[in-house]
Order: structure tokens, then sequence, then C-alpha cells
């Protein structure tokens, strides 16, 4: 039960059912629309929500489900039920409309049964008359005609009036040219359409002259127009064409009607649904653009709204650049009704309203505009009481009318209402008013009812306090502002903040203290807590809020330190297991150099002791490694090869360097060989090993290779520059090291780097990092994503690359890719 009869108009309702019913293409879902009522079955309720509810995904998530216009059908159902009766074209046209959309929206709902069940439901079982379809099309084109070939006759008819309108055409023509010829008409008439026939124009003065039948004459009476006798005949064989294609036309539309007749009752089901489709298109488009989703259905006779506003307060705030202030509310078993006090213009009565509508739109089948986690009850009825209802026919006064809502109210009350009173006990004198709305307040508790009630008595404020079943909620206030903040809070009772007020306005002080002495002590100073509450609660707000943020602040702070100690973990276990990788194969290398040493000393017939030193040399070695500390020896090695790595890297821009600065090969002869001379550092044919000449005697020279001195024949040594004898001295496991180390990076390298939302001093070492990179690679440019922002970490970049000598040019990616948020850099 709904009370009283013009509920809906006030809590806006009736506004916001004309809005969905605007956003319906067909006829028949405004009438759906408008007869969507209260509920109270939960099941239906829940259907209802779930079909509306999915219909506002489909729109917001397809992008291919069947829009435009719906066409109604129900008129031409109507008319296909009546024996003896046929479809006009037009009436055939929109029947095709029709059943093709309803077999697009049957196509589209049924590939999708998982993700929209309640449509697919609401879908199974509708035909969608592909075979009729079809048959209309063959029947009519896509203008809205019927075709030539829809039947043989017709297509015969329309050939013979296409030949006699032709030959009507032509005998006019020549007619036209005889009389110009005699002067009978003007040299520039044209021929003209009167009555749906061809004539001449003629002067008033020569229509004896030109025979023929007169249809027309112009306003002014010189012109007249004739048909000449000559096509009269032509004329009439062309109307007994016309009339027969007609004939031919009602005879095909009758047999086409008489075909689908028997389909009547399906086609006018698939038009209900079509219409059901159209009307749950305009609840999910409204529930879009409002922000209204399925809440939740309670069980268990809690209600809780969150986040909750009303449609139409929301759309004016927003035409006018203003955000609604959402409301939150929870009612249940413990506490089933609120009364909300506060200041006037506070927002007591939008609560009111709010709830009311919110609850309206649920029992009646309609997405709610609050947060999805809302919780709503199912009620029997649904009483209000608020605005002025005084009529001078009923001779009802204010306080007289809301006497007649409360008598409603008590009579229907149960535990399955909900009851909604503005200003309540107001419009009397306030001492038998509050104790009037007192004691209904308790007879309303007795039955069990939820409600929502607004009020500035103290004795309803203090019932709401002493009694179990009722809470207190007050509108906030800022009091320093002295303005509302029209947001609720329970828990509490609320002022009035009515001598705060009159001061703002600018009423006299006396004023102000006269009433404050009439009012009492006891009324001021309990005026004067309750705003002291206030301010108090909203100080330790803030600063709860405060230290929230700090919290929050912390945490993050936490799970930044502990992910990035996650990832310094996660890169030791992956240098300590490259550094032992290395150190193996350091070991593997260098077991491998000296036995290459030894069988290149053996070839050479150098003698034992050699050998034998050569072997106590590596086994000493190996033994040092072994014993050597696992961590230092790794970390020492590490240190090593990224030593190493720059030192071969300036060494390989400089030796770029000069090749660029030497001339073409084919221009310069080959260089001489080098003679082999004490002190030369030298290689031996075939071997990689390098040393140097200590002495030379005729054709032999003594060599001392490392810490090996041997006698070998001068034509095996090669004169080799000092840094080839750097390099070949350098530690060959830590140029295989090296080796390997550039091969994976050039594999792993790529061309791009994003440095956003790194602070400058990451971004730039992550920068260097990537054009050393780069420089070893070998690239001819690369492409650095710092973004737009202030600015600040694209001018720090471009300040370093200036820094490199190798870079040519450092500017912005192109404004279709990017712009000024991409630096493109260039190499020599």
């Amino acid at each position: 039960m709904i009370y009283p009869a013009t509920f809906e108009q006030k809590i806006g309702f009736d506004r916001l059912r004309e809005q969905v019913a605007g956003l319906c293409t067909m006829r028949a879902s405004r009438e759906l629309v408008a007869g969507q009522g209260f509920s109270t079955a939960p099941d239906e309720i829940a259907r209802r929500l779930a079909l509306a509810d999915e219909m506002r995904v489909v729109l917001e998530m397809e992008h291919d489900f069947p829009g435009g216009e719906y066409q109604d059908i129900d008129r031409i159902v109507a008319k296909l039920r009546v024996e003896g009766t046929f479809l006009d074209v037009e009436e055939v046209v929109t029947l095709r409309r029709a059943l093709a959309t309803v077999g697009a929206v049957v196509g589209f709902l049924c590939s999708r049964e998982r993700l929209y069940p309640a449509l697919y439901a609401l879908t199974r079982g509708v035909e969608a008359f592909p075979g009729i379809v079809q048959r209309i099309d063959g029947l009519v084109d896509r203008f809205g005609e019927v075709r030539d070939s829809a039947s043989p006759a017709l297509s015969e008819i329309r050939r013979a009036i296409r030949e006699r309108e032709g030959q009507a055409a032509k005998r006019l023509q020549q007619v036209l040219a005889a009389a110009k010829s005699a002067g009978i008409v003007e040299a520039d008439a044209q021929l003209s359409i009167r009555d749906g026939k061809a004539v001449i124009p003629v002067a008033a003065a020569n229509k004896r002259k030109l025979q023929g039948f007169i249809h027309d004459q112009s306003a002014t009476g010189r012109t007249f127009y004739v048909e000449p006798v000559e096509v009269v005949e032509l004329n009439n064989e062309l109307r007994e064409l016309e009339y027969a294609e007609r004939r031919e036309i009602v005879r095909i539309l009758t047999e086409f009607t008489d075909e689908i007749r028997p389909e009547a009752p399906l086609i006018a089901a698939s038009g209900d649904y079509l219409a059901q489709i159209d009307m749950l298109r305009a609840k999910g488009r409204w529930a879009s653009e409002n922000g209204c989703v399925k809440p939740i259905l309670s069980t268990d006779d809690r209600l809780v709204l969150k986040n909750a506003r009303h449609p139409l307060l929301q759309q004016t705030l927003r035409a006018q650049g203003r955000e609604v202030v959402p409301l939150d509310m929870q009612l249940d078993r413990r506490k089933r009704i609120l009364v909300i006090s506060g200041p006037n213009a506070g927002g007591k009565s939008v609560c009111l309203k709010t709830m009311g509508i919110v609850q309206y739109m649920f029992q009646c089948g309609f997405p709610v505009p609050a947060s999805e986690v809302s919780e709503l009850p199912v009620f029997g009825s649904i009483f209000i009481d608020i605005g002025d209802e005084q009529s001078i026919d009923n001779d009802l006064s204010t306080y007289s009318s809301h006497l007649q809502n409360m008598k409603q109210m008590l009579a229907g009350a149960s535990g399955r209402t909900l009851v909604l009173i503005d200003e309540f006990g107001s419009g009397t004198e306030p001492v038998i008013g509050g104790a009037i709305a007192e004691a209904i307040l308790e007879k309303l508790l007795e039955k069990g009812c939820y409600g929502v009630i607004t009020t500035h008595y103290g004795n309803i404020k203090y019932f709401a306090a002493s009694n179990e079943g009722v809470a207190n909620g007050a509108m906030t206030f800022d009091v320093q502002n002295i303005r509302p903040l029209f947001r609720l809070e329970t828990g509490k009772p609320g002022s009035s903040f009515a001598v705060e007020i009159a001061r703002k306005i600018g009423l006299p002080e006396e004023i102000i203290r006269r009433a404050s002495e009439k009012a009492g002590s006891d009324r001021i100073n309990l005026e004067k807590q309750l705003r002291e509450i206030a301010r108090d609660k909203h100080y330790w707000e803030q600063k709860r809020d405060r230290i929230r943020l700090t919290d929050r602040k912390v945490e993050e702070l936490e799970q930044t330190y502990a992910g990035q100690l996650q990832k310094i973990r996660a890169e030791r276990q992956e240098i300590l297991k490259k550094a032992k990788l290395e150190a193996q194969q350091l070991v593997a290398e260098a077991n491998k150099q000296i036995e290459n040493t030894i069988r290149t000393i053996r070839e050479a017939q150098a003698e034992k002791e050699f050998t034998r030193l050569a072997r106590r040399e590596l086994d000493e070695f190996r033994e040092t490694v072994e014993r050597a500390d696992a961590a230092e020896r790794e970390a020492d090695v590490l240190r090593e090869i990224e030593r190493i790595e720059r030192r071969r890297q300036r060494r390989a821009e400089r030796r770029t360097q000069q090749q660029a600065a030497k001339p073409e090969a084919g221009a310069a002869e080959p260089p001489k060989p080098r003679p082999v001379e004490a002190g030369s550092k030298v290689r031996m044919a075939g071997q990689e090993m390098v040393g140097v000449v200590q002495a030379v005697k005729g054709k032999r020279a003594q060599v001392a290779f490392g810490q090996i001195l041997t006698t070998v024949d001068k034509s095996l040594l090669t004169v080799v520059s000092n840094n080839e004898y750097r390099e070949a001295t350098r530690p060959v496991a830590a140029r295989t090291v090296i080796a390997s180390d550039i091969s994976a990076r050039k594999l792993a390298f790529r061309d791009h780097i994003d440095v956003r939302g790194m602070r400058a001093a990451e971004a730039l070492d992550a920068v260097q990092n990537f054009i050393d990179d780069a420089l070893m690679v070998g690239v001819g440019s690369v492409s650095i994503l710092h973004g737009k922002g202030t600015g600040a970490l694209k001018e720090e970049i471009r300040r370093y690359l200036k820094t490199v000598p190798e870079i040519a040019s450092a500017a912005d990616e192109h404004a279709d890719r990017g712009g000024a948020g991409i630096t493109i850099v260039t190499f020599d």
C-alpha cells in the first residue's frame, strides 16, 4: 500500500518516470514504463532489477547492440487478426522493420547467455520470423515500393504503363511543337501537370484553336491548360492500367496478409517483447546517465544506504556545476526508526525524500542512485507525510491534514511498513504538538515500523535517545562559518542553531539576547552543549583523518621499502650466481691457457724445467682460487669485470676515432714487418700468447712468456703493438666474461627507455646506463620517454646528453608520436 495518492509527486518519482518514458522510442514501451508500479514480491523485484541492470551494462559495454528507433506493431497485429482485411504497403514495411529488429536483438542476447542470464531468460522462446522478413523483402524494395517482381501480372502491367507513358509524352511533344509553330502557344511554353495529366498551357485568346479538354486555368484567367485530343485516348489507357496496377497490388497484399494471419498471436508476442526491450533500454540508459545501479536485496530486514543521492537534485546541481552530498543511513531491527534534527535548510527534508525515492525506485524495479553495496528490504507499504496538505474544500488546516495522515499511518502500520514524516508535530502549539507527536512515535514503535522522521522538538529527540528501537540523527552544521554541511550523522541529536542563524542574517543583538532570556538558561545551555559537541566532534574527526593519512603514508613507505629490500635480495642472489659462474669459467680458462702454453713450449723444444715450472704455477693458481673466500672472490671478479669493461669501451672509442681519421686502405701501402729486437713485444706463430724478447742471437731469440724463458726461431715471431700486448696479457677469463656479457647485452638491448615516475637522480642513472649500452651496441638512434609534466626531468636529461661527445643531436619526437614527451637521440 502506498499513501497518499500523491506519493509519487511528493518524492519526485513522477518526474523521474517521465524522463525514462521520454527515452523510449515506442508508444507501447512508454505505456509499460507508466505501468511499472510498486511491487511487494521479492522475486519480481529481483527480476526487474536484474533485467534493467543487465541492459545498463549492455549499453555501456556492448557497441553492437541493435539500436535506433523501434517500431510499434500492436495496431498492425490488431488489423491482422480481422478476417478480410489486408495490410497496406506502409504497414508491411513497419512490420518488416520490427521483426528484423526482434531478430537482431534475439541473436545478440542468445549469443551472450552467460553474460546476461536475465535478458536471455526473457528472450528464450521469442520468434523472430526470418521467413516473413524474407517474404517481405521479396515484395517490397528498400524505398517502400512494391517490386515489379512481386507477381508476373504486376510486372506486365507496369511494362505496359511505361510504354503508354512514352507514347503519350512523345505525342504531346509533337502537338506542342506544332502549336508553337502555329503561334497558338508561347515559344517558351513547357508541358505542365494538372489532375495527374500532362497538359499544354494556352493563352485564353487561343484556347479554341487547340482541340482538346480544358482541365484548369491560371489564377488570373489568362492561361488555360488543355489536354490535346490526340493524347486523350492514351491517357485513358494509362488510367485503366493504373487502376489495374492498384488492384494487383491489393491482391498481392491480401494474399500476403492471409499467409501470415495464422501467426498473429506469435507476432503480437514478438511485438510485446520488443516493447519490453525498448523499455529496458530506456531504464538502462537513464540509469547509466544518473549513476544508478542494482542494490542488494536484503534478507535480514536491514536497510543500508551508501552514497545515496536524490536523482532530481543531482541533475539540478550538476547543471550548476556542483556536486550533491551523498546520504549514508542504516536501519535494522535494533534501530528501526531514525529521528533527524538540525537547522532549517540543512537537508532534513532532502534526506527524507532521498530515502523515499530510493526505496520506491527499488520496489518498482528501477536501478537506484546509490552504491552497489547498499542493501534494501521489501516493505509491504510506504507512508509519507511531507508538505502542506491544507484544503479549503475539505475544511482541513495544515495541522489537521498532518493528523489525518497520522491516522492513516497508524491504521495501516505494521512490521513491514516504512513511514516518512517531515516536521513531526509541527503546525500547532509546541507543547501539545510535541506530546501528540511523541505518543504517535511510541505507537509506531510498538507496531514495529521502520521510519525516518524529521523534527525540531526536544522531547522527540529525548525519546529517541532513551528508547530502544529509535536512533537520533543530526544534519551537520559548520559552526565557525554558520552554514549547513548537508551531511547526516547518526547517534546524536542536532541543534537548530537558531541563535547563530539569527545573528548571521543580522537580527539585532538585543532581540537575540531577549530571546535567549525568554527561552531560559536550560534551553540555551542545551543548545550550547550541542554546539560544543558538534565543534569537538569536527575537531576530532579532522585529527582522525590526519592520523589515517599518516598511517596510510607509513604503510605505503613500508610496502615500498619491503619491495626494494626484496628486489635487492634478488639482485644479490643473481650477482652471486653470476659471480660463481664467472669464477668457474676463470679457472677453466686459466687451465686451458696454461695447457696451451705447455704444448707450445714442448713444440719449441723447451727444457723440462720450464714445463715443470708452468705446471707448478697452474697448481698454485688453482689452489689460490679455491681457498679464497667465496663472497670476496665473487665481489673482486665483479669489480674487475666492470673496470675492464670501462677500459675496453674507452679504448674502443679511441680506436674508432683513430680509424675514422686514417686514409682508405687502398690509398696506402701495407706496412713492413718490424724487426725482432731486444725489448720487442712479440707473438709466436700459431699461438695467442705474447712475450717480451730478452736477447737476440743470430736467427734465434730468447723470449719471456710470462715467467717462462724459452729460445725460439726469429721467423716464428711477429712484433705486436703495445696495445695488442696489453690486450693479450689481460686475464683470459676476464676477456671471455666481457665478451659474453657484451653479446648478452646486444641481444637484450632495446632502443627505447621509459623513465616516467622516477626521481631525477634515478632517471639520470638509468639514462646514463642506457646511453652507454647504446654506444657499446652501436645503434644509430634511441628514444627516451620522460613525459611532459613540468619539463624539469626533460631538462635534466637534455643537460646530460649535451655532455656526451658521441651524441650528434637530441630533439623532440614528432607531435603525432609523443612530441615533447619523448627525446630522440642520434649518434655520430
